[in-house]
């Protein structure tokens, strides 16, 4: 066992110590908190669930025979931009959890890879892992504010729901546009037709 998993601090609000149950399975608890998020967790620059919020959590630990079984939910608020207009969002997100912790004598810690199973250490586990993988996973790779949101103009920049209707820009073919900057504009058929 290495250092980091003897060494739960159940000062940690991450930390959940599971003594009360007893190692009778079928016996639970409810467990309801917010621990802060130490540091942001998702994609800066994209959308994140910012540093200094909280995480709510509403479980229920269940001791079952191979260790303690938690279920639940979890959520936090995210705030970011959205991919194609770049205005400001928030969101908020919620992820299930369903996840074994295994008692250290138990067939599943035997069989099991360290990071295949959660592992129960002096009675104590901690969520942080499982939690903060999962709401990262959870975050939309490419938020928008709206489903229908139409981006931004590529000639200018302008957000195109803030552009009026008809909205566009004058294109060049760029196989005239030497002939078009030395005469100016061509006619409106091309270079070959007479004005």
């Amino acid at each position: 066992m290495s250092d980091e998993r003897s060494s739960l601090d159940i000062r940690n609000p991450w930390v959940i110590d599971t003594r009360e149950l007893g190692r009778r399975p079928g016996q639970s608890r409810d467990l309801w908190r917010e621990v802060p998020v130490a540091a942001a967790l998702g994609v800066p620059g994209v959308i994140v669930i910012t540093e200094g919020s909280e995480i709510a959590l509403d479980l229920l630990l269940e001791s079952v025979v191979e260790g303690v079984l938690v279920t639940g939910t979890a959520s936090a608020h995210a705030a970011g931009e959205c991919s194609r207009c770049l205005d400001p969002i928030e969101d908020d997100v919620e992820i299930h959890l369903t996840e074994l912790f295994a008692y250290p004598d138990s067939t599943t810690e035997a069989t099991t890879e360290e990071d295949e199973a959660g592992r129960l250490v002096d009675d104590k586990i901690d969520l942080e892992p499982v939690v903060r993988d999962a709401l990262v996973l959870a975050l939309p790779q490419a938020p928008l504010c709206s489903e229908d949101c139409a981006g931004l103009c590529p000639g200018c920049g302008v957000k195109w729901a803030d552009l009026e209707p008809g909205h566009g820009h004058e294109t060049i073919d760029p196989r005239w546009a030497a002939l078009v900057e030395r005469f100016g504009d061509a006619p409106a058929g091309g270079p070959d037709q007479e004005a």
